[in-house]
């Protein structure tokens, strides 16, 4: 095929031009969340930021993945990355002339997750085409290095960007990453066209009937992604109260150093994934991967108000995610067709994330309404108060907002006095 033909190269253009574009979207997606919590200090409402991104992948995923195989994947990708482009411009607009309400970005994020719905099936399908399949591991591995180093960087730099030059240089760097992004997909990457006639002619719900179908008759690819719905549904949970945690006693710098190092974790990760030898079992070597995740993370954040630990337990966390993610591509791209990949892609996205926005919900819920006034109410005697603090007023009773170094200092002082974190 022409795409073995040339190698790697059309793969590290696609890689590198479309990491940059993620890399300004992640950035303008953190500093949304630090406008809108500074805002409303509520974690329910800044979940709900994720839960309008996520919402399409569960009602539409399917039929856009049927979609992406109807028609050609350069032209469905450069589409819905303009229309994304676009609801940024419109965020600025709506900032610069003071009619930015909580309202808008919940449209805004619902209109750039659907776009990305019909996107990311076809972007899959994009890298499947630009990549030898004698590679698959490696880019695989290389993927998920990009996204490491996107965790790691999109918080940090929106931190600084906005809070130097506030939130219209954060969309300034979004745009232009955009802008480099579309212009190599238009003119510098060669796609094969694998819209048929025969997908054409089909509607899109029996284009997205095929794509279940070959799931159901492949348990094997459908375990993975079931029990992958699972860990999401945990994650995302925990992901939802991290902001509630982290911002008022530290600050939005403490919160983008420890989101930052699951970034960090996922990039040695990547290294791992993209050098280690192939697996003998990759079934297991994905569950065993998110049950070492799942089992350190978690634990530690809810049993820790010390920012060291929740650096080290975002590092656990994440450090094997990008090996399961690997193994899980590379297992999909050798199980499934190529002429069905982008509604399989699509019904893998539908059914392993619908339980995130269950999660965030959840998550965002507990904090707000059920485990911050519950706490409040404990004697400060009690062992639940000792093992989990009281919440946001137990931020409060003492100095807060007094800035990273204070927030070190008040929890190495903790140490000393209490033999604790």
């Amino acid at each position: 095929m022409k795409h073995v033909e040339n190698g790697l190269k059309n793969f590290y253009i696609l890689w590198i031009t479309q990491s940059l574009s993620q890399l300004g979207s992640a950035m303008t997606g953190f500093a949304l969340t630090l406008w809108l919590y500074e805002k409303t200090g509520s974690a329910l409402s800044t979940a709900a930021l994720t839960i309008c991104t996520y919402a399409p992948y569960v009602l539409m995923s399917i039929f856009a993945g049927a979609i992406s195989d109807k028609f050609d994947k350069k032209k469905t990708m450069l589409v819905c990355d303009t229309m994304a482009a676009l609801s940024t411009v419109l965020v600025l607009v709506l900032y610069k002339t003071n009619m930015l309400f909580t309202w808008h970005l919940y449209a805004v994020n619902a209109v750039s997750g659907l776009m990305n719905t019909v996107q990311q099936p076809a972007s899959e399908v994009a890298y499947t085409l630009v990549t030898p399949k004698k590679f698959y591991q490696k880019t695989s591995g290389l993927q998920s290095l990009s996204r490491s180093l996107i965790s790691i960087g999109n918080p940090l730099l929106a931190a600084a960007l906005y809070g130097l030059a506030g939130f219209e240089a954060v969309i300034a760097v979004d745009l232009s990453t955009f802008a480099v992004a579309f212009i190599a997909l238009s003119f510098f990457v060669k796609l094969q066209n694998l819209s048929s006639e025969k997908n054409q002619e089909k509607n899109v719900l029996k284009l997205a009937k095929e794509g279940l179908r070959f799931l159901k008759d492949n348990p094997m690819p459908l375990n993975i992604i079931l029990f992958m719905s699972g860990v999401n549904l945990i994650s995302s949970a925990f992901n939802a109260t991290l902001p509630a945690q982290v911002i008022p006693r530290c600050g939005n710098a403490m919160l983008g150093i420890v989101t930052s190092c699951s970034g960090i974790a996922m990039a040695v990760g990547s290294v791992i994934a993209t050098c280690m030898p192939k697996p003998k079992d990759r079934v297991r070597v994905i569950f065993l991967t998110m049950l070492f995740s799942l089992g350190t993370e978690n634990f530690l954040l809810a049993f820790s108000r010390n920012p060291i630990v929740w650096c080290l337990a975002q590092i656990l966390g994440w450090i094997f995610v990008p090996v399961m993610g690997a193994n899980q591509n590379v297992i999909m791209r050798n199980v499934v067709p190529l002429e069905l990949q982008g509604r399989v892609y699509a019904c893998r996205n539908t059914l392993q994330f619908f339980t995130i926005p269950i999660g965030l919900v959840f998550g965002g819920f507990m904090v707000d309404t059920v485990c911050e006034p519950f706490m409040a109410a404990l004697s400060s005697s009690g062992i639940l108060v000792s093992l989990f603090g009281r919440g946001f007023d137990d931020v409060h009773s003492g100095s807060n907002g007094n800035g990273l170094l204070s927030c070190f200092w008040r929890k190495i002082k903790k140490i000393q006095v209490y033999g604790n974190g």
